[in-house]
């Protein structure tokens, strides 16, 4: 029988079909121009849901899931590598599809395309809002009409992150898994540089013992400040058209797990942990020569941006500039990329 779990390694999701999926903190993009990608500055830790029943917020509970700490206007992206077969991921932000802009579903759909096709696509950076282009994750709290959520459906419900995914069906994975055996070789995945670059990561403090988190006054847990993701500067990223026939996928998702964000004031009181310290300076990083990337694959079709993502404003429209400074790459700072488990996530009510 298949895995039908989702759960933690590490800071990585497992969800079933052999998808893996890390967040990664990174630099905020200007709001203006269009920029290479920007580089890792390490994974969020995750935590379940589950573990932390006494402080995290009751409808919290009924969502289950994970949860990670991110910081106001903080940018992520999502790091697919370690995905060796091939599978469908749909991405919500706050149950909107990152991809389409279309409602959260239950099912694939092609027109528009509402997934994005592992380990073919390596990393989504923010929506689907341009020719070649994305506009980046950045986190915002719900109720500001902020979030890419607020924007398309005029309400600020859900928040969050929202996976799922689906398996090819027996007889086309069989076949993919012949051919494979035949070439003698391991699904190519992109390469991810193991520190500083790309989809770098940084030592994180081990999970607490669960319900050791310190329990609020009169022991039930408040409610926490809601976070959901907007979006800020626009970057050179393909989202990748998927070749196959939508049939040969299942109908049904495999597995699906709800992504909780958590004000860092708030994942302490919730786990007892101390936050990731706030985002290094960007002119700082761009000074001490890190690495930024453009990655292409010339044998895949790029997805058309959808009219409702492409409407979408960057946070700044709402919340205004912070000054922040900026120092621009240098053009040999970007580099070119290509031509043990966990106790099981639980599921909810979302």
């Amino acid at each position: 029988m298949a895995e039908t779990t989702v759960r933690i390694d590490g800071n990585t999701l497992r969800l079933p079909g052999g998808v893996a999926v890390r967040f990664v903190r990174t630099l905020r993009l200007p709001e203006s121009g269009t920029h290479p990608l920007p580089p890792g500055l390490g994974e969020f830790p995750v935590r379940r849901v589950a573990d932390f029943p006494d402080t995290v917020p009751e409808a919290w509970r009924a969502r289950g899931g994970v949860m990670l700490p991110v910081y106001l206007r903080e940018a992520m992206w999502l790091s697919f590598g370690g995905t060796a077969e091939p599978a469908a991921l749909q991405i919500g932000v706050g149950k909107v599809c990152a991809v389409s802009g279309k409602p959260w579903s239950d099912r694939l759909a092609r027109k528009p395309q509402n997934y994005v096709v592992l380990p073919r696509q390596p990393w989504l950076d923010g929506i689907n809002s341009g020719k070649g282009t994305v506009r980046q994750f950045v986190a915002v709290p719900l109720g500001l009409g902020a979030t890419v959520e607020g924007q398309v459906t005029g309400e600020e419900v859900w928040g969050g992150v929202q996976l799922q995914s689906f398996a090819l069906k027996e007889p086309q994975l069989a076949a993919w898994r012949e051919r494979e055996a035949e070439l003698r070789r391991p699904v190519q995945v992109p390469p991810m540089p193991q520190f500083g670059g790309y989809g770098a990561a940084m030592p994180m403090a081990a999970p607490p013992t669960p319900g050791s988190a310190p329990t609020p006054a009169g022991g039930a847990p408040r409610a926490a400040a809601a976070m959901g993701l907007g979006v800020g500067g626009s970057m050179r990223q393909e989202v990748y058209e998927d070749d196959r026939p939508l049939s040969d996928w299942a109908e049904t998702p495999g597995g699906r797990v709800f992504v909780h964000l958590v004000t860092p004031p708030e994942w302490r009181r919730i786990t007892g942990e101390a936050p990731p310290p706030s985002p290094v300076d960007r002119a700082a990083y761009t000074r001490a020569g890190l690495p930024w990337f453009d990655y292409y694959d010339e044998d895949a079709g790029d997805l058309a941006p959808t009219d409702t993502l492409g409407a979408v404003q960057p946070v700044g429209d709402w919340l205004g500039d912070d000054h922040e400074p900026w120092q621009a790459p240098t053009p040999g700072q970007v580099v070119p990329l290509k031509d043990a488990q966990g106790k099981p996530v639980e599921d909810g009510d979302w």
